[in-house]
């Protein structure tokens, strides 16, 4: 046996490295792909895994040509890659040597991750106003996750730990699978029809998204939102987010802290006990100190020991203090009497009443001077007006006429003057004094003076 042939592993692994490299058909291969497990390392190179529903391959981008691109790979991110295939030898497995790489959108789950997300926050189901408060000590609790799940065990040794007080409810919960969602919905629902449960926690262990997506549906948000118990949710790890995290009350990175934000520490509340026990006994010692005290200076007090003598002593006080008031109020009347005669004094000094009467005197004589020289100006007027008046009857056209005399009119109305201002057959109005005569010229003379 020690003559047949053998190879190294290193020779093996070295030949079937030269057959991928070879193959014409693996030198140069698109594929399309989900990222997974993607790690940009401190040296540039980029190591991910690329997969599909059914399998997943290895990946390696070099920083010579992740450099030219022009965006940064992200975990569940679709993409169309360009590479090789072969081997890395010292661990003997085959991997995609990337070359070029195109964003081919995010996965599936994702973009329904990222859809869904936006849409329950526009509709204001992550709000924290809406968000229901946590029972500080609560008194009944409820738990939905798997019974057979190790977040179940963490769960239940953290509760029993912090505080054994609290009841505990168990609800057997679907946490991954087909049919999840509805269980999760159906749990709270049944939870939420028990009036003494007051805080409910929704958890599981971690896992892949496929794994974690039940808490990515949007039944189980609604559930969630709608519950009249406020829950707590610990879904996965602390880098792991759900759309059921962002809809809870308060959201916990772990099942066990969730456990751990449900209840108190006993520790803490003992300790707090102990604290306002020491408060109080302390507040009752100082009261029953200050008691005495006031009590012993009351029982020295002289008023406690001879209380006649006080009483006595008051009464002087009391007549002496009334004696003093009466006074007061005899010398405070006199004063008042005094100023009275003075005011009544100075108002008879400065009395109106001469003043009233001399401004009568003084008015009934300005009165009498107004109607005098508004007479002797009114008959001066008048007869200003009457030598006015008789000049204008000298003067008028009227009494002219009354002499005989008349004013003859050519047919604009106008004053005729001269027999220029007339022609045979012209119509002419003749005013007289008691009236008017219409005329026709019938002919015109120009009169000579010799």
């Amino acid at each position: 046996m020690s003559n047949q042939k053998h190879l190294t592993v290193t020779a093996l692994t070295r030949y079937i490295k030269h057959k991928f490299e070879t193959d014409q058909h693996l030198s140069s291969i698109w594929l399309r792909a989900e990222i997974s497990n993607f790690k940009h390392h401190s040296r540039g190179h980029m190591y991910f895994t690329l997969k599909d529903d059914h399998a997943r391959i290895s990946a390696v981008m070099f920083a010579g040509y992740n450099q030219f691109l022009k965006f940064t790979p992200e975990n569940g991110m679709d993409v169309i890659v360009k590479g090789s295939v072969s081997v890395f030898e010292r661990q003997g497995q085959y991997q995609l040597y990337v070359h070029e790489m195109n964003a081919a959108g995010v996965g599936d789950l994702h973009v329904a991750f990222e859809q869904l997300k936006e849409s329950l926050a526009k509709q204001g189901l992550f709000e924290q106003d809406k968000k229901k408060p946590i029972k500080a000590i609560p008194e009944h609790i409820g738990i939905l996750t798997s019974r057979s799940g190790a977040a179940i065990q963490d769960i239940l040794t953290t509760l029993k730990r912090r505080y054994p007080l609290a009841k505990l409810t168990i609800f057997p919960t679907l946490v991954q699978g087909e049919h999840a969602k509805e269980n999760i919905v159906n749990n709270i629902e049944i939870a939420n029809r028990d009036s003494s449960i007051d805080t409910l926690i929704l958890a599981r262990g971690g896992g892949s998204i496929e794994e974690l997506w039940p808490f990515n549906e949007e039944s189980v948000a609604r559930s969630i939102f709608e519950s009249k118990i406020p829950i707590i949710t610990g879904v996965g790890h602390e880098t792991d987010t759900t759309i059921s995290d962002f809809v809870s009350d308060l959201r916990a990175p772990t099942p066990t802290a969730a456990a751990e934000v449900a209840v108190p520490s006993k520790l803490d509340l003992i300790k707090q006990v102990a604290q306002n026990r020491q408060s109080i006994e302390k507040a009752m010692y100082q009261r029953i100190d200050q008691s005495r005290q006031k009590l012993s200076r009351l029982s020295d007090s002289y008023a406690f020991n001879y209380p006649k003598n006080l009483i006595k002593q008051k009464e002087m006080d009391l007549d002496r203090l009334d004696e003093k008031l009466r006074s007061n109020m005899r010398q405070l009347l006199q004063l008042k009497k005094q100023n009275l005669s003075k005011t009544s004094d100075q108002l008879a000094l400065h009395h109106p009443t001469p003043r009233i009467k001399a401004y009568q005197q003084s008015n009934a004589f300005l009165k009498q001077s107004m109607t005098n020289q508004f007479n002797r100006l009114y008959q001066l007027k008048k007869n200003q007006f009457s030598r006015q008046l008789d000049k204008l009857s000298v003067l008028s056209p009227l009494n002219t006429m009354k002499r005989g005399y008349s004013i003859a009119y050519n047919e604009s109305g106008q004053i005729v003057k001269r027999i220029e201002d007339v022609e045979p057959g012209q119509s002419l109005a003749v005013k007289l004094s008691n009236g008017q005569v219409d005329c026709q010229v019938w002919g015109v003379e120009e009169e000579t003076n010799e």
